[in-house]
């Protein structure tokens, strides 16, 4: 749900969380095979904080591992429009030495809030700034392992330019297509790209086939903020007739965090004395935030959620808020019963998947705790009882 199915372009820019994570390049991988099967079979770019392997231009690069991968990747996957961005390796090829900076002038222009990149000292909307202050700010390369406003500009540039470029090559296709007498529909309409099948793809380096070669992406209900696209499993009516716990007490609510309400969460203070009296300061709120549905106590009785259609028979639950709240709020939990297809299933075997905060409930179908579908669709359902803390779930994820 986190993406529309009708995106042209998908955008991979978190890469700082995958420092450490040894499955980070298999979930790369399987995003990547799983947008070829959306219908427009977007290509995925990726914004790389540091620098292309095998090019030690710079004094700061700790991940050279995974960026090798991930080049791996792009070179195999590049057919499909997979393509990285190294952010630190596109600075040191525009000519600047940052490692005689570094060496002999001990400038590390990528240690937190250094002003400047070698080449400018302020982005172009600071250039008239008249506070010291503020324009300083604005000249940031790195706020910390983010990018500041300076590089997040020169990011912001080098993606303008490529899809430019792009776009007018495209134009000079069509325009030779035309002058020729020819309709650019012709070869080019929507209508004619062909379906992708998971046939039609390499085998995987790295990714689970069982869960990246498939003909359909993931579905996923989302609870957190903001969310696009299909919505995949829904919570089911209570008193739907296929209901599979219809009489029962169903009554878990939507939550939010609150974020929303508060105009300055996630900003720094110096922006907020900058702003807190300007007529735009709104620009500064977060649109993101967390969110789930949840249950407080045992009269919240049962949430049913109605699955999608699916190909392999993953269901996989997530919890809200925390990297590693999976564990202590669905495996370890004595107080709530999770049931398929009004089925119980049996905590011991599921595990942790793909990360701290979810459990895999079931790996495919055919597994021994799973019962089969009954009235054509298939149901999941969370039951509290005697909880002393609130279950939150923020995601619900099949395949």
């Amino acid at each position: 749900q986190n993406v529309s199915p009708n995106i042209d372009i998908a955008h991979y820019t978190w890469t700082y969380f995958e420092v450490g994570n040894e499955h980070a390049l298999e979930a790369r991988e399987s995003l990547v095979r799983w947008a070829q099967m959306l219908p427009r079979q977007p290509p995925v770019h990726v914004f790389n904080t540091f620098e292309l392997p095998g090019k030690p231009h710079l004094p700061a690069d700790t991940d050279a591992g995974g960026s090798l991968m991930e080049y791996t990747l792009a070179r195999y996957y590049a057919k499909y429009g997979y393509n990285a961005f190294y952010m630190r390796s596109g600075y040191a090829k525009g000519g600047y030495d940052y490692t005689t900076a570094f060496k002999e002038n001990e400038v590390n222009h990528f240690e937190a809030n250094h002003v400047g990149d070698g080449y400018h000292t302020v982005t172009r909307y600071g250039e008239n700034e008249e506070d010291p202050n503020r324009k300083s700010s604005l000249g940031v390369l790195m706020r910390n392992w983010h990018p500041g406003p300076l590089a997040f500009q020169f990011v912001a540039d080098t993606f303008s330019y490529i899809y430019a470029k792009a776009m007018l090559e495209a134009l000079d296709r069509i325009e030779e297509e035309m002058n020729n007498g020819k309709d650019p529909l012709d070869t080019w309409s929507a209508k004619k790209r062909k379906i992708m099948l998971k046939t039609s793809l390499p085998e995987p380096k790295l990714c689970d086939p069982l869960y990246c070669t498939v003909d359909e992406a993931p579905g996923c209900i989302n609870y957190e903020r903001p969310t696009y696209g299909w919505w995949g499993a829904k919570v089911e009516d209570p008193n739907d007739n296929f209901n599979p716990h219809k009489g029962e007490v169903q009554n878990w609510e939507p939550w939010l965090d609150g974020q929303e309400k508060d105009l300055w969460h996630g900003v720094p203070k110096q922006d907020q004395a900058y702003f807190e009296d300007r007529d735009d300061k709104e620009v500064c709120r977060h649109l993101d935030g967390c969110g789930a549905i949840s249950a407080t106590s045992k009269d919240n009785g049962s949430v049913v959620f109605r699955l999608p259609k699916q190909e392999v028979g993953l269901v996989v639950l997530c919890g809200c808020c925390g990297k590693d709240i999976a564990t202590e709020m669905f495996l370890n939990n004595p107080d709530i019963e999770i049931r398929y297809n009004s089925q119980l299933l049996d905590p011991t075997t599921w595990d942790i998947w793909p990360n701290g905060k979810c459990v895999r409930l079931l790996k495919k179908f055919g597994a021994a705790s799973a019962a089969a579908a009954t009235t054509g669709h298939n149901y999941l359902s969370v039951k509290v009882q005697n909880i002393t803390e609130p279950v939150r779930i923020s995601h619900l994820i099949t395949l």
